[in-house]
């Protein structure tokens, strides 16, 4: 569920960038808000299963750690933007966060 809900974020945050160019701000804001209501729908019940296992803070780094990767193939591929070492270093840096917030 949070995969899914962070595609809906990422095409309703960035979506716009590419496609809407010669729309007014407003309308990219009312195109982004519909899309975002199905990252809502998704996200909400998913951190509440997850809150059962574990703590906000690990589910934050998780939700970071999925965006990172929803991302990076979203700049690539929809966006086209070049490959930058600087994804990789993110990513390892991600990987870090998450060793810190889940050993015990």
């Amino acid at each position: 569920m949070l995969i899914a809900s962070n595609v809906f974020m990422t095409f309703a945050w960035y979506g716009h960038l590419r496609h809407m160019q010669d729309k007014k701000w407003y309308f990219a804001a009312l195109v982004s808000w519909s899309i975002a209501l199905f990252e809502y729908l998704l996200q909400v019940p998913a951190n509440r299963f997850g809150y059962q296992t574990m703590s906000v803070a690990q589910l934050k780094i998780l939700q970071e750690v999925i965006t990172l990767s929803v991302f990076i193939p979203f700049c690539l591929f929809f966006m086209k933007e070049k490959w930058n070492w600087n994804f990789m270093w993110a990513g390892l840096c991600m990987v870090a966060a998450v060793y810190f917030m889940f050993r015990k």
